[in-house]
């Protein structure tokens, strides 16, 4: 029994890092604008996007299983030069946005605990970067695996949020179960709301970083077992933290308009007093970091996979300098972004939600594509109940986007 544990133990990881990292910068950002826009009213979203995060990340941690290879490297190999330049640039475009947004978060939470803002941008800042820099290029990836495993623990703050905001739970439990789209207001607005949702709990990015630490922990084909109860154990907990700062905010804020999260974490004192907003705060600054870390290194995977060069965390410059290179570029010009512009956090913030909901279709129809694959993945493919998933979350996706569109341009 004690062998098992220590098993299940060893298996931690790839899953639960992934799905946290969902709830960075932005993703608390719209969690918070859904509570105080819409109250409890987009936890139906969250529990359906729970299923389909699971099977997104379950597909991609079994190709890199399988397969010993990342997402990037299977595109490639499968599809050519072109569609693997035209998803790259995608890619590219959604995680630097993203990266922005987590330098953005950092800074908003230093404020929220009082420092002043020239010495929060470009002292605190500044100071990040390095720190990330320091800690992604000078340990192995057992070493960055465990620091971002204990930094999950702090996203157990949000339960403590939510238990002092004293939420009226018939009112959440009928939300999740039985919403109530009487107060959907303008359509652009919820289907704006409803893609940043989505966009923000299943993230391009995601799956590659996933698939490529998979690849780098080592894990075999007959160990598979244990890294899904991983995967399943890390959807369900990321998108049970959504839920309770949805919750948080639903039941303090409504109606309110959220512009950035640490105006989210300020609001929160006057009702639910200080201590609440500094949870709130440290819950932000951590989760923004968690971000900083996992995103630009998800990016410098795909690119120097997509063009077969040597990656991995634990490689040093010499042995990897593209994969160092791009990680650490990404970092320092997101820092940059950020520090020219302090006074635009929520645009930048916001930004990522929008790109990755519109852009998240183009990898999940690549990923269906590979996955079903026989020749690649042997009698690993997807099961048909996976497929069903799969395909109706591209689809929903692909709708969406294309409400959002066309709404826009008659608005």
């Amino acid at each position: 029994m004690r062998n098992r544990l220590w098993l299940v133990l060893g298996a931690l990881g790839p899953g639960i890092i992934t799905a946290n990292a969902d709830n960075d910068a932005s993703g608390i950002l719209q969690y918070s604008q859904a509570g105080a826009t819409y109250r409890f009213e987009m936890l139906w979203v969250l529990a359906l996007t729970t299923v389909a995060l699971i099977v997104a990340q379950e597909i991609c941690a079994r190709m890199g299983a399988i397969t010993g290879r990342g997402l990037a490297d299977l595109i490639r190999e499968e599809y050519g030069v072109k569609i693997t330049l035209f998803a790259m640039v995608a890619l590219l475009v959604a995680n630097f946005a993203t990266t922005v947004s987590e330098f953005a978060g950092i800074l908003a939470a230093v404020r929220v605990f009082g420092v002043p803002s020239l010495i929060a941008t470009w002292v605190v800042t500044p100071l990040v970067a390095g720190a990330v820099f320091f800690v992604v290029t000078r340990g192995s990836y057992r070493k960055l695996e465990k620091f971002l495993l204990g930094a999950s623990l702090i996203y157990l703050l949000y339960i403590v949020s939510m238990a002092l905001a004293h939420p009226n739970w018939k009112s959440v439990v009928h939300s999740t179960f039985q919403p109530n789209f009487h107060i959907v207001g303008t359509l652009k607005d919820y289907v704006m709301m409803v893609i940043m949702v989505i966009g923000t709990t299943i993230t391009p990015w995601g799956q590659f970083y996933i698939q490529s630490t998979v690849r780098d922990k080592g894990v075999k084909p007959a160990d598979y077992w244990l890294l899904r109860a991983d995967i399943f154990f890390g959807g369900f907990f990321t998108n049970f933290i959504a839920a309770c700062i949805i919750i948080c905010c639903g039941a303090l804020l409504f109606p309110m308009v959220i512009s950035d999260p640490g105006q989210a974490a300020k609001a929160l004192a006057p009702v639910a007093g200080k201590f609440a907003a500094i949870i709130f705060a440290i819950g932000l600054f951590n989760a923004s970091c968690f971000g900083a870390i996992t995103v630009p290194l998800s990016t410098a995977y795909a690119f120097t996979e997509s063009l077969g060069w040597e990656s991995g965390v634990g490689r040093r410059i010499k042995e990897a300098p593209l994969f160092i290179g791009i990680f650490t570029f990404i970092v320092v010009a997101a820092a940059i972004t950020v520090m020219a512009f302090p006074n635009n956090l929520t645009a930048l913030i916001v930004l990522p939600n929008i790109v990755g909901g519109v852009l998240l279709p183009i990898i999940l129809v690549l990923m269906q594509l590979l996955v079903n694959k026989r020749r690649i993945m042997g009698k690993y493919v997807n099961s048909p109940l996976f497929n069903c998933i799969s395909w109706i979350t591209v689809s929903v996706l692909i709708i969406l986007s294309i409400i959002l569109f066309v709404t826009t341009i008659k608005g």
